[in-house]
């Protein structure tokens, strides 16, 4: 086995935590998902947090969630969307684990993504695209990229272990 933990990076609706949570299962390992460990932590959910703390507030304690995950092993993290678009995240994460990039197209992403509301950033459909741009360019930073825009699940995970095998 090539690594004791895998982080999944991609952009928000790439199903992240849905691999995770397969992955994990597979491997027999634990899976967290960050956006919903910060919804725990702050008692709310990552809505109300930019609504109301603002998107700076939202992304200190996305790294302080991120570093509570640095010690565990046999974990599957599934990051939050701009989790890996940070520099800080991004070495710490390449440097702990291995990162997995779920590439998934961006038309399909706005077909995954629902307009009412629970992603702040998917708001506004330009200013989601350009994030999309801004963000690819970190991903592709991740030590392995998986074509998730037609695979299924199943397939992905089969992908990640024989990688893993390797």
């Amino acid at each position: 086995m090539k690594a004791d933990k895998i982080y999944l990076v991609g952009f928000m609706a790439a199903g992240k935590t849905t691999l995770a949570r397969a992955l994990a299962k597979t491997l027999d390992w634990q899976a967290v998902d960050i956006d919903e460990l910060i919804e725990q932590r702050e008692r709310c959910t990552v809505a109300d947090i930019f609504a109301t703390r603002g998107e700076a507030y939202f992304r200190s304690i996305e790294r302080a969630v991120l570093v509570d995950q640095l010690a565990p092993r046999h974990l599957i993290v599934a990051t939050g969307g701009g989790t890996f678009a940070d520099v800080q995240n991004r070495a710490a994460i390449n440097s702990d684990g291995v990162s997995v990039w779920l590439d998934v197209p961006l038309d399909r992403l706005i077909a995954r993504v629902p307009a009412d509301g629970r992603r702040p950033l998917a708001a506004d459909r330009s200013s989601f695209e350009r994030l999309y741009d801004l963000r690819r360019v970190a991903y592709a930073q991740a030590h392995v990229r998986l074509d998730a825009g037609r695979a299924s699940i199943d397939e992905l995970v089969e992908q990640l272990i024989d990688w893993l095998k390797q």
